[in-house]
């Protein structure tokens, strides 16, 4: 069989994560003197987890101690030079998809540390009826996540907060899928919407060193969204509970995440989120 391409977005600062001024996918699993420090770096427990085959790691926000920690691990490192969305990380990595021999490609967060190998192997397997297929979770608040609008099993379209915050409650409701940030997808369509992607820039307002400018941002959902208008089929498959699929992007988020960690480890059960 053909191996599996992944990618794994490390590139961004994590700017929730006040506390600390690392990258945070090397953020512990278990905590030292304090939940800041410690052992298991989250990214290091992602790699071990994704299927056997190339793996790139999206680079830019500290990323001699990514590289450091990641060393001896026979990975490409793509550098994305400006922090443009996770559209702009996937344009990053064209050269190493272009190197590729393999049909699939898994794109993965490097702070979601507890998919299991098992899922992305599900992720997967639903590629011979999809293009690409969505990681989707139930989680019992929605908070700020990106939507899932799905039809007979289909992704329709992917909504963000800031849109469908302003829909009816009726309506809200039945939008109970939220989006993960994990895809795979067929290495072939993905290059070939990779140019349609770079096309598509969104207008964005930053604040960067003190100042408001405008950028242009690409986003993975906006690339869905082309697959889906040109008629290519999109799935989802649903992780199996909230805490599978929870991102480590904050102080409470890391502590959950050490505490769910170590009750893996002591083969205790751990309340639901």
């Amino acid at each position: 069989m053909n191996p599996i391409a992944s990618i794994i977005m490390a590139a961004g600062r994590g700017s929730r994560m006040k506390e600390y001024n690392g990258n945070k996918t090397l953020l512990p699993l278990i905590a030292g003197k304090s939940p800041l420090e410690g052992q298991c770096p989250i990214l290091l427990h992602i790699i071990k987890s994704l299927p056997e085959g190339p793996k790139a790691i999206i680079v830019n926000f500290r990323k001699d101690e990514v590289i450091e920690t990641t060393k001896g691990l026979e990975l490409t490192y793509c550098e994305q030079p400006v922090l443009n969305g996770t559209g702009g990380a996937l344009l990053a990595a064209c050269g190493f998809l272009e190197s590729l021999v393999c049909n699939h490609v898994m794109i993965t967060m490097g702070d979601v540390p507890f998919i299991k190998s098992q899922t992305y192997r599900n992720l997967i397997n639903h590629l011979n009826k999809n293009s690409l297929v969505v990681l989707g979770f139930t989680p019992n608040d929605k908070k700020q996540y990106g939507v899932l609008d799905v039809m007979n099993t289909r992704v329709k379209r992917i909504i963000e907060w800031k849109y469908w915050k302003a829909y009816p409650s009726s309506v809200k409701e039945k939008l109970s899928i939220c989006n993960s940030g994990i895809y795979a997808v067929k290495r072939d369509d993905l290059l070939r919407y990779l140019p349609v992607l770079a096309s598509s820039p969104q207008k964005v307002n930053k604040e960067i060193n003190g100042k408001t400018i405008e950028i242009d941002e690409f986003f993975i959902t906006d690339m869905v969204e082309h697959m889906v208008k040109d008629g290519l089929s999109v799935g989802c498959v649903i992780a199996e509970n909230e805490i599978e699929a929870m991102g480590v992007d904050d102080l409470s988020a890391l502590k959950k995440a050490q505490e769910c960690y170590l009750s893996r480890i002591n083969r205790r059960p751990l309340k639901s989120a």
